[in-house]
């Protein structure tokens, strides 16, 4: 380069100062010098040295968003594997069969009914190395942790508690028979095995969201001083195919934010959705690496298992040529080699250079094809790996993006074909061979006969049966497990619900304000107001709650940095690491999935807590119902508050506020207890009696819904001679009018429409 040439960057630095353009002209010499003697290969990885040493400086330079198709932590640096791995294979083998039992028992000819074989053979070795060393349980008075298993592995974690004793043939046996007793859910269900399973994941991507509030909720209620959550770690097991679910990634940057390394995403990345590749024509989990570290997470890959440290162990040259192979090659293409035959695996991995094809030619038909099936999700040492990587990163939460192959270890015919989801039972001749490839001798060709294969425990006593449980015992008790050791409350007597009975006098009062008039009034009791979780979607103005923000503060794990624009003023915004208000932003879905981990912090943590959830009525069940049905499933207890509801409030907004309909689909739950009160006195007598229920001596795991009014009126008193269980009970009769006339109109109303109810009401007597 001539000494007039100019140093150009053809970016952001071109408007910045050079304050040394012979340094800065050598640096890029030196970078042109590289890819001329040595190639972009050599160039790209001295590149990301230089980044990632440049993180470990603190320069304030952002890591790059994607890595080579390699395993984030290299063999040199993987820790060595704490258990006996050969007794935990067998261990894994055993578990492997049994899940496989027990969908296929499922669907003898007088059954049929369904299930999913190859989605727990995917994630097999990821949720064994939890439960062997790392997933918490709840003995004695410790929380455990809080783990959202993937819906489809069901059958993988009932066969496991199978081996532990929790469960027994029987039960196996009514798999997806959730009616009769002992019936086992199809998928993790806490309202139909209220023991047993914490959390609903079947429903896509709420397991995502809902564990990133369950984490975000575990460290408020640690800053509040209201429970010891440190020893608690959240765990999500996602599909990839899942991620493409907006609840799935909506809430990552919450996560990293709330610096959330409580919290663990493990997605099984088997390159399958049900169908087909998740990204034929690409590479999800490189797409996923990039998403997760821009949004700020620790990203952990484990692509492949220990066969591959070798060839990556090449001479440079190799090496360089066969990363650039794995990067380039699709996500369809690797499916397809996963289950072709060594000369295809020979054709399309090695085949592009002499380098690769050397590299194969050293190897039998027999290594080919165990090299292709060797991903790093298969791996017990990979992914232990991974997870102690995870439980020990600090400030920011972690995914560990695990390749593995769908329905691996189930025979060739099963592994990686399009049609795996599907297969619910073994074809003849095949039961056989996956006895005979998971070593599982004692199993008798007679006890193969019929076709469907038998359950497998080894005895009582046994050297495996005795690692499985003491491995469960060092780590706290079984997982999953739900258990509820929550105390009755405290609650406040009919001093704290008179001032609503008594009326507004001459003041005109909506149903919102009076609802809000009675938070209030709640928070200041001395149980139950520390309780109380005020969860607002950025909307507290509208709903007459910013009142709160100066005394209850807002939650923030940061605190206030900052002056508040309105701080002068008596209602200032104010943040607070021990904040009780949770401000969630213009999120209904995370604001939801907040009450979840409130609504259910009774039984994770033994701690009663009461979730109040206002937002605008059109945002409940009409917008984010599926959340509320899954806390209706986690037996969540709280209130939903749909505010500013009906079709006669903010006209001028069209639709989206003209919410007729949301109560009438709440009223169809089982477990949501809905009321459309029309005056404020018969709010304190609901509410009075929904804490009774949720939070008495025999408390119910069931949730309110609640719409309020805009519409401001004279509130009346409570008549005299009004039953308040009437109210209760949702249909009294309020008025008489027009009696002695010959023909009477018997009206039924609810909510705002009241007033002009009793308005025409007046009309017709006159």
């Amino acid at each position: 380069m001539s000494d007039h040439d100019e140093v150009t960057t053809g970016g952001m630095l071109d408007q910045l100062p050079d304050p040394d353009p012979q340094g800065t002209r050598d640096w890029l010499d030196s970078l042109s010098d590289v890819v001329e003697r040595e190639g972009p290969e050599r160039a790209r990885f001295l590149l990301r040295r230089v980044l990632e040493h440049a993180a470990t400086l603190r320069v304030g330079l952002a890591p790059p968003l994607s890595t080579d198709y390699l395993n984030t932590i290299p063999a040199s640096a993987e820790p060595g594997h704490p258990g006996d791995e050969a007794l935990e294979r067998r261990l894994l083998s055993i578990t492997r069969w049994n899940a496989a039992a027990i969908v296929s028992r499922a669907n003898k000819p007088e059954l049929g009914l369904g299930g999913h074989m190859a989605s727990y053979a995917s994630a097999a070795e990821l949720f064994e190395v939890g439960f062997n060393h790392f997933f918490r349980g709840k003995d004695g008075d410790h929380p455990g942790d809080q783990v959202f298993f993937q819906g489809h592995s069901s059958p993988g974690v009932y066969a496991r508690a199978f081996l532990e004793g929790r469960l027994t043939e029987r039960q196996l046996d009514r798999f997806r028979q959730e009616a009769e007793p002992g019936g086992l859910s199809s998928y993790p269900h806490p309202r139909l095995m209220p023991e047993f399973w914490e959390f609903p994941t079947v429903s896509m991507g709420l397991g995502a969201i809902n564990a990133i509030y369950q984490a975000r909720f575990n460290q408020y209620l640690a800053r509040r001083g209201l429970a010891d959550s440190a020893g608690s770690h959240v765990w999500a097991f996602l599909g990839d195919g899942e991620m493409d679910e907006p609840e799935a990634v909506g809430a990552l940057g919450v996560a990293a934010r709330d610096e959330l390394d409580n919290l663990t995403f493990v997605i099984n990345c088997n390159l399958q959705r049900l169908d087909g590749p998740v990204r034929g024509n690409g590479k999800i989990i490189q797409e996923l690496e990039s998403l997760f570290r821009g949004a700020g997470w620790n990203v952990v890959k484990v692509i492949w298992g220990r066969r591959w440290d070798e060839l990556l162990a090449s001479d440079p040259a190799t090496a360089a040529e066969l990363v650039a192979r794995l990067n380039e090659l699709p996500d369809g293409e690797w499916q397809t080699l996963a289950a072709e035959s060594p000369a295809y695996v020979r054709e399309h991995l090695f085949g592009g250079s002499e380098r690769l094809r050397a590299l194969a030619d050293g190897r039998s038909d027999e290594e080919i094809i165990a090299l292709t099936v060797d991903r790093g999700g298969h791996d017990l040492r990979k992914v232990y790996a991974a997870y102690h990587a995870a439980v020990t990163t600090k400030g920011r939460p972690t995914v560990v993006i695990a390749q593995t192959i769908k329905g691996r270890g189930l025979g060739r015919e099963f592994e990686a074909r399009n049609s795996t989801h599907q297969m619910k039972k073994f074809v003849r001749g095949t039961l056989n061979t996956f006895r005979d490839r998971l070593e599982l001798t004692d199993i008798s060709d007679e006890a193969l006969a019929d076709g469907y294969p038998p359950y497998y425990r080894p005895a009582e006593g046994s050297r495996e049966l005795r690692y499985l449980l003491e491995r469960r015992e060092a780590l706290g008790g079984p997982v999953p497990r739900r258990q509820v050791r929550a105390q009755a409350l405290d609650l406040p007597g009919p001093d704290t619900y008179k001032r609503l009975k008594q009326g507004s006098g001459k003041q005109l009062v909506a149903t919102t304000m009076a609802l809000v008039r009675l938070v209030k009034d709640l928070l200041k009791h001395p149980d139950v107001g520390k309780r109380i979780v005020p969860i607002i979607p950025d909307e507290a103005r509208t709903f007459g709650m910013d009142s709160l923000f100066p005394e209850l503060k807002i939650y923030s794990p940061k605190g206030m940095t900052y002056d508040a624009v309105d701080r002068e003023l008596v209602l200032s915004y104010k943040e607070d690491a021990r904040g009780q208000i949770l401000h969630e932003g213009i999120t209904e879905a995370g604001s939801t999935s907040e009450f979840h981990a409130a609504g259910t912090s009774y039984a994770t943590f033994g701690l009663p807590m009461i979730p109040l959830y206002i937002f605008y009525s059109m945002f409940g069940f009409q917008r984010t119902a599926d959340l509320m049905w899954s806390a209706a499933d986690q037996r969540a207890r709280g209130f939903l508050i749909g505010a500013t509801a009906g079709r006669t409030t903010l006209n001028g907004e069209g639709l989206q506020h003209q919410d007729g309909h949301s109560l009438l689909i709440a009223s169809t739950n089982p477990a949501c207890v809905a009321y459309d009160p029309s005056f404020a006195f018969e709010i304190p007598v609901i509410v009075a009696d929904a804490l009774r229920r949720m939070y008495g001596e025999d408390p119910e795991d069931v949730f309110y819904y609640l719409t309020v009014y805009n519409e401001p009126f004279v509130q009346p008193p409570m008549p005299e001679s009004l039953d308040e269980s009437l109210i209760l009970q949702g249909l009294y009769r309020y008025r008489i009018a027009g009696d002695g006339h010959a023909h009477r109109a018997q009206i039924v109303t609810s909510g705002s429409a009241m007033p002009q109810v009793l308005a025409a009401a007046d009309l017709l007597a006159a």
